[in-house]
């Protein structure tokens, strides 16, 4: 699995930079990038310009063909724009999950322009079953039981956390964001991948530190904080069944 934590612009350009890491990282099975990564966050009143309509993003089909791709768009559904992780896979759009809760409180406010999803649906892949989820989706206990309903072998969370709470100890969002992929490894037996993206929009700084969670709740992988990176890592599927095999037996 490629993680790509990167720094998408304010506008559409973000295509064709995304497609030319794909090229750059297609021996990988997935390659995975963070939430709204094609368009980028801080959109407001530029969000239904630049927002995409699925049939626009062929090229993404097309790049699907060599590896998987697990990435975050602002999409048009139904007269209506939505925070949506798109999974391509085998020349297709095979997944498209619309966020579920949308922030919108202290520095959020996207409850104000995008329409929010009310489902999380598991996906069959050629590497196992998968779920696929945004950023604060992750924080109600609810997804936590529609994810481990999904019995995925894996979950992805694609992300756009801003950072804050700086300390001596560190940023606070980050810790709390390591409880809960944590947990959600722990509680639903399976790898959960987590992509966040970095830079500065509008004064508005994120923090990036993607990693990988292995279903025994440990930290397999972490990324740096702040600064752009790209890492290919790989999944130990025995894991799993080990934590599957301890629950059933414990």
């Amino acid at each position: 699995v490629a993680l790509i934590q990167f720094a998408p612009k304010l506008n559409r350009s973000n295509l064709q930079e995304v497609l030319a890491i794909i090229k750059k990282h297609e021996a990988a099975d997935v390659v995975v990038f963070p939430e709204l990564a094609l368009s980028g966050y801080m959109l407001q009143d530029k969000l239904f310009e630049d927002a995409w309509n699925v049939d626009e993003l062929q090229e993404l089909c097309s790049a699907s063909l060599q590896c998987d791709i697990a990435i975050g768009a602002a999409i048009w559904d139904n007269g209506k724009v939505y925070n949506s992780a798109l999974y391509f896979a085998q020349g297709n759009l095979l997944h498209i999950h619309h966020k579920n809760h949308l922030p919108t409180y202290g520095m959020f406010e996207e409850g104000r322009y995008f329409a929010s999803g009310n489902e999380i649906k598991g996906l069959k892949t050629a590497y196992g079953k998968a779920a696929i989820i945004v950023c604060e989706d992750l924080w109600r206990a609810q997804t936590l039981a529609d994810l481990a309903a999904c019995d995925p072998d894996i979950i992805y969370v694609l992300a756009a956390s801003p950072a804050r709470d700086f300390s001596e100890d560190g940023l606070l969002i980050e810790r709390q964001w390591d409880a809960l992929l944590k947990s959600c490894a722990l509680l639903t037996h399976s790898y959960v991948v987590f992509v966040n993206r970095v830079g500065f929009e509008d004064g508005l700084g994120f923090w990036g530190g993607s990693r990988v969670i292995t279903p025994l709740g440990e930290s397999e992988y972490t990324l740096g904080l702040l600064d752009m990176e790209e890492k290919i890592v790989s999944l130990n599927h025995k894991l799993q069944k080990l934590q599957r095999y301890i629950v059933k037996h414990s």
